[in-house]
């Protein structure tokens, strides 16, 4: 089958002193051989392949490096060893609160980031009305965002992005754990049965969650992330009920 993700022995370090120092500062630090920067390193020897339309899951606790290798895959990061390839068009989904505009309206908020989100101005004319219709906003059309609540932001903001990720019908979907809390319990549900379509469609998912149930539902393989280190990777089940049972006996 088409490898659509292909990662090989990738290694991502951050720097954690981020502090600008005087040029007197690196001056000393030079002549007392003192280092520059002290590192963390967030990937350690990840290996990842996916094929056309596979479903792979990410597990761990937060800061074992989840989300740094998705925004790896996403070619937002660069690697400082290791070899990453993608083949085809990447969406990357971490929320969708971003790129709001409180001064504008909900309408020109809707074509501003249909824009950002990669959509012609045509095709966001098109998925206009879907869109409206499933925040259940419509009442507030011409309303500046700065007015909204915060449950009638996050309405808009995931309408905005379900829809204009499925009319692009990515060859690879990065989740970065979206669809939490905030609006109403019928929003999220009506919400989490849209995405599960775009799960279902025939891309590759790559879906990190911290809803185990989840990831067992709608992954094909998952990987168990620690420390930038893969601990498990393969059946779901599997690697779930080892997670799991790797808490409990930390916590006896």
């Amino acid at each position: 089958m088409d490898t659509r993700i292909e990662l090989k022995d990738v290694v991502k370090k951050f720097n954690l002193d981020t502090r600008k120092k005087s040029f007197l500062e690196r001056i000393l630090d030079f002549l007392k051989g003192k280092k520059e920067k002290k590192q963390i390193l967030a990937l350690d020897s990840v290996f990842l392949e996916a094929r056309a339309g596979e479903k792979i899951g990410m597990i761990g606790v937060n800061g074992s490096g989840k989300s740094t290798l998705l925004r790896v895959i996403a070619g937002i990061y660069f690697v400082d060893s290791g070899i990453v390839r993608t083949r085809g068009e990447i969406s990357y989904i971490t929320g969708f609160k971003y790129g709001l505009i409180p001064k504008l309206t909900m309408r020109e908020n809707i074509f501003l980031n249909g824009s950002i989100m990669g959509l012609s101005q045509e095709d966001i004319k098109k998925k206009f009305d879907d869109i409206v219709d499933f925040s259940e906003l419509r009442d507030y059309l011409d309303t500046k965002l700065q007015k909204f609540s915060s449950g009638m932001i996050i309405r808009l903001s995931t309408s905005i992005g379900l829809y204009c990720i499925a009319h692009k019908n990515p060859d690879v979907l990065l989740i970065d754990e979206v669809l939490g809390a905030g609006a109403d319990i019928n929003f999220q549900q009506k919400s989490l049965k849209k995405m599960e379509e775009l799960i279902k469609g025939g891309a590759t998912v790559v879906f990190v969650s911290h809803n185990l149930e989840s990831v067992k539902k709608y992954c094909d393989s998952v990987l168990w992330l620690d420390k930038g280190k893969i601990i498990m990777s393969g059946d779901p089940a599997k690697v779930v009920n080892n997670y799991r049972r790797y808490f409990k006996r930390l916590n006896r």
